[in-house]
């Protein structure tokens, strides 16, 4: 299904509705040390949920929301206050809930290794209908937290989406366990105050477990946002592939790899998200990957593709116009960039290579400007097209 620019556009400019809202849930331990904890099951919860087909809202909505009501992140809020986030978000549904520590595992006197159990409960608001569901929870050893999670989480899709097809073996199975000091490194990063620290913490979390994901996605962002795209390529390629993250990651990835030079690499990434979230702008850079190693007919198939989910972007149409001219298909070329300059007339670029396409000028091996002028887009709509698959099944 191709994305159409008017619908994206309409699902972009609102906050997702129809997606369910997790909140951290709220410290009922008496200890100002286990406040990550909140955070943490909110995060599994959240992912788990994401990587089962639910939607979800991003934590950066939830803070924003958090920061429009003047609300601390973190503290516990009232019934009312959890109504008033979940509307302000368009929210579906709310999941939320408190954790409380108990004293050592019962049944296991000789057992010193036990920092404790903990003791989840949850509840699901549905805020359509403004119901609240029968509360649900989990308890175990602290220090299998991350497994308690998964297990809560499964709780929690089960209520959401009854019908799912998934087993709680395939839920589960899909969800290592994680060392629960590689968690609390992993939130208290995403809570640090610095982004110095919060790569510190990142750093630590991905070394403690080398097959925790998450550490992993936000070391590579934050290595992308400064162009070091070999070091940031490393940790995309240790996102999982049952991570909500992973196709963003794929995507990111291959622009790592474009910008490397490794365009056969690039190229691979973006088929693999095209796959599944076929984005105009995923389509738009595996055509630049496939022009890069001068595979035309490919190209021009792939920003066509681009193009008629947004005839409006003028770059795909520039992609599109500079393919078709250095295959020589000048017709086609002199329409693409005339289109291009149409909607940009300060192209300069664009208005200069529609004068060469015009006058049958093709490239030239010593002219710079006859290779590598392809434009790749670095958003990542994912969300929006989720969406969108959601309203257009309803």
């Amino acid at each position: 299904m191709m994305l159409r620019s008017a619908a994206l556009a309409m699902v972009s400019c609102s906050v997702l509705h129809a997606a369910t809202l997790v909140l951290p849930f709220f410290n009922h331990a008496n200890s100002t040390n286990l406040d990550w904890i909140g955070e943490s099951i909110a995060e599994s919860v959240n992912d788990s949920l994401a990587s089962s087909g639910v939607l979800t809202l991003e934590r950066g909505d939830r803070l924003e929301a958090y920061r429009r009501e003047s609300l601390r992140a973190g503290a516990e809020i009232t019934h009312a206050s959890i109504i008033k986030i979940g509307q302000a978000l368009d929210a579906s549904s709310v999941v939320y809930g408190s954790y409380e520590l108990l004293p050592g595992l019962s049944g296991e006197p000789g057992n010193t290794q036990s920092k404790g159990s903990l003791r989840i409960t949850a509840r699901i608001l549905d805020l359509k209908h403004m119901r609240q569901g029968a509360e649900f929870g989990e308890t175990g050893a602290l220090e299998d937290l991350a497994a308690i999670e998964v297990r809560l989480g499964w709780q929690a899709l089960k209520q959401l989406d009854p019908e799912t097809k998934l087993t709680e073996q395939e839920f589960v199975g899909a969800r290592p366990p994680v060392r629960i000091d590689a968690v609390e490194n992993y939130i208290r990063g995403l809570l640090a105050p610095s982004p110095e620290q919060s790569s510190r913490f990142f750093t630590q979390a991905a070394r403690l477990d080398e097959h925790y994901s998450p550490p992993c996605f936000q070391l590579a962002k934050s290595y992308w946002e400064k162009k070091e795209y070999k070091v940031a390529a490393g940790w995309f390629e240790r996102v999982a592939r049952s991570d909500p993250r992973y196709l963003e990651a794929q995507f990111f990835l291959g622009l790592c790899r474009y910008y490397n030079g490794d365009y056969a690499g690039a190229e691979q990434c973006f088929e693999t998200v095209a796959a599944e979230a076929p984005l105009n702008e995923v389509y738009n850079d595996l055509g630049a990957a496939q022009a890069r190693q001068h595979k035309s007919a490919a190209a021009i198939a792939s920003f066509t593709k681009a193009l008629e989910g947004d005839s409006a972007d003028a770059d795909y149409r520039f992609n599109l116009g500079f393919t078709q001219w250095r295959a020589a298909q000048y017709d086609d070329a002199i329409a693409s960039l005339r289109a291009t300059v149409e909607r940009n007339p300060s192209d300069q670029e664009a208005t200069s290579l529609l004068g060469r396409a015009l006058k049958r000028d093709g490239p030239r091996a010593s002219d710079p400007r006859s290779e590598n002028r392809e434009r790749v887009k670095t958003n990542y709509e994912e969300a929006a097209y989720r969406q969108l698959q959601a309203e257009l099944k309803k």
